[in-house]
């Protein structure tokens, strides 16, 4: 028995855009379960997992604390209460909040050593999962669909800042 492709289950054989998009959602579902899965055994939703490793980059690249709109404009998903989110981040030891020294209206945004040591724990783990979803694409597969995601939703300037 052959099984029907999500679109063809609901139906849907006249719209390619609309059986590209619901094959797109359900991947990227399905991408995601092993990785969050990894995550939330550490205590850590997807959302608080991202805001780690952009504040991580943050400092590897110099830039040192973000301010919450800039983590906001390169998270993988948005989050619509990123102030609530870092809270609870500060009150687990693994970001630090304060004020910018050059603009005291500004908030900033650092992850702590214990953030670092977590993610540093995560790394493989997730890096695991990601092959463990993907990996029977092989390299070729994989490097053309990166390509055509990037294409289809590309990289905007406040992604890059």
């Amino acid at each position: 028995m052959q099984v029907p492709t999500p679109a063809a289950a609901m139906a849907i054989h006249d719209s390619l855009e609309e059986e590209v998009l619901i094959a797109l959602v359900r991947a990227a579902w399905l991408a995601a379960e092993r990785s969050n899965a990894v995550t939330a055994a550490a205590g850590l939703s997807p959302s608080q997992y991202n805001v780690l490793r952009i504040l991580r980059a943050a400092g590897q690249g110099g830039q040192g604390g973000l301010s919450c709109t800039e983590i906001g404009t390169r998270m993988v998903t948005r989050d619509s209460d990123l102030t609530r989110l870092m809270s609870g981040l500060e009150r687990a030891g693994l970001v630090t909040r304060g004020t910018d020294s050059d603009d005291r209206r500004r908030s900033t945004n650092r992850i702590t050593a214990a953030g670092k040591a977590l993610l540093r724990r995560l790394d493989g783990d997730v890096a695991e999962a990601a092959k463990q979803t993907l990996g029977h694409l092989g390299r070729t597969r994989l490097t053309a669909l990166r390509d055509l995601l990037v294409a289809f939703a590309p990289p905007q300037p406040s992604d890059l800042t």
